[in-house]
């Protein structure tokens, strides 16, 4: 009993860990200098521009995204027998994962002023108007966060869709009904509250943006709050305007998500279920349009990808910008790589009160517990960083131990990711082994051994994950960087601000590359040896939880 109380202590101190961060964020917001808030702001048709421009650029990226999204959903859903869906699916999760700079990179390639379909789509405008394409500012906005979004919505409304039991369909197909009555009948009883929730969650991605703003704004009419902050504090240094518009952005968002988590969440790591079989007889021209409607959707989310490849064999890279890449991709494995770490060791921690309240079937506890672990959603990243830079400055030389901070702001900002993945698969854990380990007396460290084998794939896995997301932070290095850590993302992001779009381009791929091995290989991997090993031993394949 007493070696159960002082694990526990260690548990909760995680807990302290990953709040202080969080405490010292607020205080640096509530405390910092003498001027405090500049209440004059809020009287500013500045400010109420940049924040009017904020909703409606995440609005309308929100609406276009599940929008876009129901139909390919749809096509994915009734036609099962699709060519390379499931690879369509996690190609899906890739979109949604990958570095925003790796996207704007090739959106830029592909569309920006000396972009391959640039002329095409001028000599188009020719013909209605006399405007040219431009697309920085909001038509580049839109495009990047439907592009980095929608993915994310075909991948959770498919999923709701396989939740339409058979008889739903039959009863439908007895009855006679009209595509149109079986859509708003059958499909949209199931997709109704699973597309608000994920449009209120892309609204909030969207309205947190940072590095798309950044990049493809264009200038200060294209301006949100995140970016605002940002410029106010490193160019200006104007604190009480940094610090009005962070609280501004902490409200606002702060309060979107309270209503998302009131109202449940969205799954997005799940995967396909061959649980209802049944789809009703589909027509040859509905055929038709849905596997062209899938054919097109590869093409779309290939083609900004696909963009990056000729600056790989562009004669222009010189032996600096070579090197230059190299050293920034190997701080930003690094730098990953201690994040996630940090990360997946917490998570841990975390989650182990999380599952000694669910043994106790206490499930207010459970929410309780869960809330507090994954709280760091609700804070943008940029609101974490200003609020921290703010309380630090003038104790701490930032220039030199900033590099610290990004480590530990990326670590609290992921940690809510690798708790909701491992926690299905620990829960599981305990159900099935928990009583039998408690009456066999077994220390700590021999239900570690049971343990491990038991999780190591979606440890892998979520890794993977974890080093995916840290990798591509832009926000947090905005603040607290320095040019002797140089991340890969941020110098993407000031070969295209330069217009170096070779280099740019090539510093993209390479990220790519990076990121699509530790989100898929380590799974695989891990895969590979678990099927290998249960071969050895004769066993039968666990036919329980698979991750996409």
């Amino acid at each position: 009993m007493a070696l159960y109380c002082q694990l526990m202590r260690l548990y909760l101190l995680a807990y302290a860990a990953i709040f202080s961060l969080t405490i010292l964020s607020f205080y640096g917001l509530i405390n910092f200098g003498d001027e405090g808030l500049d209440t004059a702001l809020l009287q500013d048709s500045y400010f109420y521009a940049i924040l009017g421009f904020t909703l409606k650029q995440a609005l309308l990226s929100a609406l276009l995204s599940v929008g876009i999204a129901i139909p390919i959903a749809r096509s994915l859903y009734f036609l099962p027998t699709l060519r390379f869906k499931k690879m369509f699916l996690t190609f899906c999760l890739l979109c949604f994962v990958t570095p925003t700079l790796i996207v704007i990179t090739g959106l830029v390639a592909l569309l920006g002023r000396s972009g391959f379909l640039t002329p095409s789509l001028n000599s188009v405008l020719n013909n209605f108007t006399d405007s040219t394409w431009n697309l920085y500012g909001f038509s580049g906005i839109l495009i990047a966060h439907v592009f980095m979004n929608m993915p994310l919505a075909v991948r959770i409304i498919y999923l709701q869709l396989q939740t339409i039991p058979d008889n739903s369909w039959k009863l439908a197909s007895q009855l006679k009904l009209s595509r149109r009555q079986c859509f708003s009948i059958v499909e949209w009883a199931v997709l109704k509250n699973s597309s608000i929730l994920l449009f209120c969650f892309i609204f909030v991605l969207c309205f947190n943006s940072f590095a798309v703003v950044l990049a493809l704004g264009g200038g200060p009419q294209s301006t949100t709050l995140e970016v605002a902050i940002y410029q106010a504090l490193k160019y200006d240094f104007n604190i009480p305007e940094a610090l009005t518009l962070a609280w501004t952005q902490l409200i606002v968002a702060g309060g979107l998500y309270w209503l998302i988590t009131r109202g449940g969440g969205v799954s997005w790591q799940s995967i396909e279920s061959s649980q209802y079989n049944w789809r009703p007889n589909l027509n040859v021209n509905t055929r038709f349009w849905f596997t062209s409607l899938y054919g097109f959707s590869w093409l779309i989310l290939l083609l900004p990808y696909l963009s990056l490849l000729p600056g790989l064999f562009d004669s222009e890279l010189s032996s600096k910008d070579l090197k230059a890449i190299g050293r920034s991709a190997l701080i930003s494995i690094g730098l990953a790589a201690t994040s996630a770490s940090l990360a997946m060791a917490l998570a841990f921690a975390l989650l182990r009160p999380i599952r000694q309240a669910a043994l106790k079937a206490h499930s207010k506890r459970v929410w309780l517990y869960e809330s507090l672990a994954t709280h760091s959603l609700v804070a943008p990243a940029m609101v974490l960083s200003v609020g921290l830079f703010v309380y630090l400055l003038p104790r701490i030389d930032l220039d030199r131990w900033g590099i610290i901070f990004v480590v530990l702001l990326n670590t609290a900002l992921v940690i809510p990711f690798a708790v909701q993945k491992l926690k299905p698969r620990l829960l599981q854990f305990d159900q099935q082994y928990d009583r039998l380990a408690c009456s066999l007396k077994l220390t700590q460290h021999a239900r570690w051994k049971i343990e491990w084998p038991f999780i190591k794939e979606i440890y892998l896995a979520t890794m993977g994950l974890v080093l995916v997301l840290a990798m591509g932070d832009v926000a947090i290095f905005s603040i607290f960087g320095t040019t002797d850590w140089t991340t890969l993302p941020w110098l993407i992001y000031g070969y295209a601000s330069s217009y170096r779009i070779t280099e740019a381009s090539a510093a993209s791929f390479l990220l790519l590359m990076l990121c699509a091995f530790f989100l898929f290989f380590l799974e695989k991997l891990s895969a590979h040896k678990v099927a290998r090993k249960r071969l050895i031993d004769h066993s039968q394949p666990y036919k329980g939880e698979t991750h996409a």
